[in-house]
């Protein structure tokens, strides 16, 4: 008898959606089995319009009034592809500053749709796949244990799948490293959880793919703050406090922009500043 082949369907319960894996992996040059999505038809002016105006928004960093617009868009064409996406991603951005957890849930919950529907409409498309695994990341910060785990445990084939669709996006190559580190630091009570009811954490996760990930993504958008502060948390995590301190000296060169890159700014001088006491004190020979 043949050996069965070995391409496996896995149902993912957070999506509800099933996507195809083989051994925790996509196939080599990211190359799936699924059918090719229909051609989509060209957006009526009307919409092109709309989605030109909402792009430009983004730009300005006016998140509220851009993503009303690709509501707009959604409203005339309810399978426009990057509106959905780009409200997914808008909605956890405003999610995010609220401190409030009610607020912050009903966000993502909205973005969990918009990632839903726009995966739907491409299963193999970056964005989609993108908008699917970072919201899986935001809304485990809300989860008990269980759910958490399961979250980062289903976000694994859709970022993995992002990156490999588009190689020169940053942001996806930013997940990747946190999802990287995220599961190589679980901790004893999460690794016991993980055993018990989950079948084991992720494989294939490590803290040295973690750094190469998100050195990628500082090499290909060298003015996004929030990669400069990741890399160097982890480096200090490492107690490799020299590659740390370099990464924070390089993130003080930057101009921060949005208010959420202030409070990055101030969240990299404030770990320079712990970080350079301790080899201060390293140095002369006291206490670490």
């Amino acid at each position: 008898m043949a050996s069965p082949a070995p391409w496996l369907f896995r149902l993912l319960p957070t999506a509800g959606l099933v996507v195809l894996l083989a051994a925790g992996a996509w196939p080599a040059g990211g190359q799936s089995k699924a059918p090719a999505a229909a051609p989509a038809s060209a957006p009526k002016p009307s919409v092109r319009k709309l989605l030109a105006d909402a792009r430009a928004l983004q730009r300005q960093y006016r998140d509220s009034e851009a993503l009303d617009k690709y509501e707009q868009v959604l409203r005339a064409d309810a399978k426009n592809y990057e509106a959905l996406w780009q409200a997914a991603l808008l909605n956890l951005r405003i999610g995010r500053r609220y401190t409030d957890e009610t607020r912050k849930s009903a966000y993502f919950t909205m973005a969990r749709g918009y990632a839903e529907r726009s995966w739907a409409l491409k299963q193999e498309g970056a964005e989609s796949n993108y908008a699917v695994a970072l919201t899986l990341y935001d809304q485990a910060t809300l989860l008990r244990a269980k759910d958490r785990l399961q979250a980062y445990r289903d976000m694994k084939p859709y970022v993995f799948l992002a990156v490999a669709r588009r190689p020169d996006w940053s942001e996806a190559w930013q997940l990747l490293g946190r999802w990287h580190y995220r599961v190589d630091h679980y901790n004893l009570l999460e690794r016991a959880f993980s055993v018990l009811f989950l079948g084991g954490k992720p494989g294939g996760a490590s803290s040295r793919q973690a750094i190469d990930a998100l050195q990628r993504a500082k090499e290909l958008s060298p003015q996004r703050m929030e990669v400069y502060f990741d890399l160097a948390r982890v480096f200090e995590n490492q107690n490799r406090r020299a590659q740390a301190l370099d990464i924070l000296r390089q993130a003080a060169l930057l101009t921060p922009v949005t208010t959420e890159e202030l409070e990055i700014s101030r969240r990299c001088r404030n770990l320079r500043q712990k970080l350079e006491r301790k080899v201060s004190r390293q140095a002369a020979g006291a206490p670490k």
